[in-house]
């Protein structure tokens, strides 16, 4: 499949080929199931969906996948492939490990663009960033829309999914990291060492990074701004720290 097909026609429908799916270790993100069916086969298919943490599940009226069938014979299941495998987040460490480099790693608290999610993908393979880490709730997932936007670097730059992202830079905090968040309260991101390990988080395209997110960060970076509206772009933030990071480890 190449990456221009919409994600919408990596549908798959019916208890077998769902089955299958997770058997076979494709990389399912979404899985609908019709609320209240508890027969042998439905449950089959959620204790598979369980041994894979990237799946979200949701339990769905019947006029739900009816309208998210292409086949009308989804049989109660339907589930949406990703387009393309996840990594763990050790191995965005590794990847810094192998380069003998500073990790350096953009976490996104809750983007919901494709295009936006595509876009700081990219920006994280020409920064130098060693992986993306994105949340498994209320956020993009990899889908060809993103593997579009990404231009290749996709297939460069791995993406970690995770269900809880303060926990994660807790975690990564135990390794070495300091943690970055960009809002426009912060300090100015040229008075701020940037050197290091680190981590960068970007916020959802309206509401910024969420409170818990932002408490859990070391520093807390603005980027000045001259214009007459208030805030970037998302992807178009991630590009100018990113790139300030870079800046920084140059020198």
């Amino acid at each position: 499949m190449s990456n221009e097909e919409n994600f919408e026609s990596r549908i798959i429908e019916g208890r077998n080929a769902v089955i299958e799916a997770f058997r076979s270790g494709k990389p399912v993100d979404r899985l609908f199931v019709l609320e209240g069916c508890k027969d042998g086969p439905i449950q089959t298919i959620l204790r598979e969906a369980k041994k894979h943490k990237d799946t979200v599940v949701s339990f769905v009226k019947k006029e739900r996948l009816d309208q998210l069938s292409e086949t009308g014979k989804h049989q109660g299941v339907l589930a949406y492939a990703a387009a393309y495998e996840y990594a763990e987040v050790e191995d965005i460490l590794e990847k810094a490990k192998e380069k003998g480099e500073d990790p350096f790693v953009i976490i996104l608290d809750n983007i919901e663009d494709p295009h936006n999610l595509g876009a700081i993908i990219r920006t994280a393979n020409l920064a130098g960033a060693h992986g993306v880490i994105i949340p498994k709730h209320r956020a993009a997932s990899l889908t060809a829309t993103v593997a579009k936007a990404s231009a290749g670097a996709i297939n460069y730059t791995p993406v970690a999914k995770v269900t809880n992202i303060a926990q994660t830079i807790e975690e990564l905090k135990d390794k070495g990291l300091w943690f970055v968040c960009a809002d426009m309260g912060g300090t100015k991101m040229y008075d701020l060492n940037l050197k290091g390990p680190i981590g960068l988080v970007i916020g959802n395209e309206g509401s910024g990074v969420g409170r818990l997110v932002k408490e859990k960060c070391d520093m807390i970076a603005s980027i000045p701004m001259k214009g007459d509206i208030d805030s970037l772009n998302a992807s178009v933030a991630a590009g100018v720290l990113a790139f300030e990071i870079v800046r920084q480890r140059m020198n």
